[in-house]
């Protein structure tokens, strides 16, 4: 009864749906883009039988880039049906493509939507990455008999207690699932709790996900000639740009202290942060105009003749570059209450990391980078500007960070191969 009631709410939502990419695709085109995909009409004939992967963002995609790696170095031939949600993930997705491989859209959670998709496809199996359960969409796949299994699965404490408020919905759609394997041992009994079938917990892929070295190698050589340190607000949300900018101008020593860089998680937020920037009284140098590198600030503190001015990373794909610009990182997410972005990726980088209290996306690895010296944890955004320019008038501790960072990701590698192995009687 509760999923016929959630599948009325999905189909009454339709309409609003397709504004909303309307709306989207004003600034990133993707979103308009193969749009009936998302109401379960697909072009030409698929071909079945391939293993069905569903990466919904860009950072589920890298990650996901990890374990098909893995699957494609023990199942070579593996065809591939790689889905996403947003404009990001599919873009990204399409430099994992091989011959024989196809990428959609993975439609609205309706009954109609889900049961074409899998009609159209055939999937022999479908893996979801970390967090991404539908009811209508399990429920299709068991009636279908097409094995869904949810692989380094997570899942936070606010999530848990809404699973188990809306228990009605959400427990069938994940005691439909044929196998979970979970990052943590707190995930796991998180994931039973709501019904899932958990099998094990195998760690998180995302410290297997190597940054590119060629973007490594564009950030240290965007340092070359800076006489200034470098910090970063990486993936900031929405709201923690302001704080940053009104920290700064509270701490009038810090602008003296280091180059500042902003690098917003959501690319159609690229403009409005630049014009919030501006507004505040500060000259906006962006990423996208950059030639050689960063264009050099000029003047020094908050009192002088010339304004202010901050880096504006309005570019894609390009965190691993930033990183090994930067000798500090802000952690985007994790000062306003949205759970934190992820922090393994600068880790792999080497970049040290000032984290806020909201960390809960990635509780565990904040623990460990916290725990092994390679992350400081505050209160807000005030303190974390304290904290950066204390870390930065102490270069040894700040190097041994550094290499703490390096080790911590290193020390956790192995999810791909373990998860790949799991897999494996799904592919025989």
């Amino acid at each position: 009864m509760m999923r016929w009631v959630y599948s009325w709410l999905v189909r009454a939502m339709v309409p609003l749906l397709r504004r909303k990419l309307a709306l989207r695709a004003r600034k990133e085109p993707v979103y308009g883009q193969w749009i009936e995909e998302r109401f379960g009409r697909y072009q030409g004939v698929a071909q079945p039988g391939a293993l069905w992967v569903h990466a919904v963002s860009l950072g589920e995609t890298r990650v996901a880039a990890v374990l098909i790696d893995a699957l494609r170095a023990q199942h070579p031939g593996l065809r591939l049906l790689l889905t996403h949600s947003t404009a990001t993930g599919r873009v990204h997705g399409q430099g994992l493509l091989q011959a024989g491989d196809v990428q959609a859209w993975l439609p609205w959670d309706t009954p109609a939507g889900v049961g074409a998709f899998l009609r159209h496809f055939q999937p022999r199996a479908g893996v979801l990455m970390e967090t991404e359960v539908w009811p209508n969409l399990s429920a299709a796949c068991a009636q279908a008999g097409v094995p869904l299994l949810l692989v380094n699965a997570r899942m936070n404490q606010r999530s848990h207690r809404l699973a188990l408020r809306w228990s009605g919905l959400s427990r069938p759609a994940y005691a439909a699932l044929r196998a979970v394997w979970a990052q943590s041992d707190t995930d796991a009994q998180r994931l039973r709790e709501v019904g899932a079938p958990v099998q094990g917990v195998l760690g998180n892929l995302k410290f297997d996900a190597r940054p590119d070295p060629h973007l490594l190698a564009q950030g240290v050589s965007w340092r070359t000639g800076l006489t200034r340190p470098v910090v970063m607000l990486a993936s900031a949300r929405e709201g923690e740009e302001a704080m940053l900018l009104d920290a700064l101008q509270a701490h009038p020593g810090a602008w003296a202290a280091a180059h500042w860089l902003i690098v917003p998680r959501h690319p159609q937020r690229f403009e409005a942060v630049a014009a919030l920037i501006g507004a505040q009284g500060w000259q906006v140098q962006r990423r996208s105009q950059w030639v050689a590198g960063p264009v050099r600030a000029v003047g020094g503190d908050l009192s002088g003749v010339e304004a202010p001015s901050l880096w504006l990373g309005d570019s894609l794909g390009e965190m691993a570059a930033f990183a090994a610009l930067s000798d500090v990182a802000l952690l985007g997410g994790s000062f306003v209450p949205t759970g934190g972005q992820n922090l393994i990726e600068l880790a792999a980088c080497g970049c040290p990391v000032v984290m806020g209290p909201h960390t809960y996306n990635f509780a565990q690895a904040s623990q460990w980078a916290e725990d092994c010296g390679a992350a400081q944890r505050v209160s807000d955004m005030s303190a974390a500007i304290e904290a950066t320019v204390a870390w930065l008038a102490q270069p040894t501790q700040r190097a041994q960070a550094a290499r703490d960072s390096l080790s911590l990701a290193q020390s956790h590698q192995g999810a791909a191969q373990r998860t790949a192995q799991a897999l494996a009687p799904w592919l025989a």
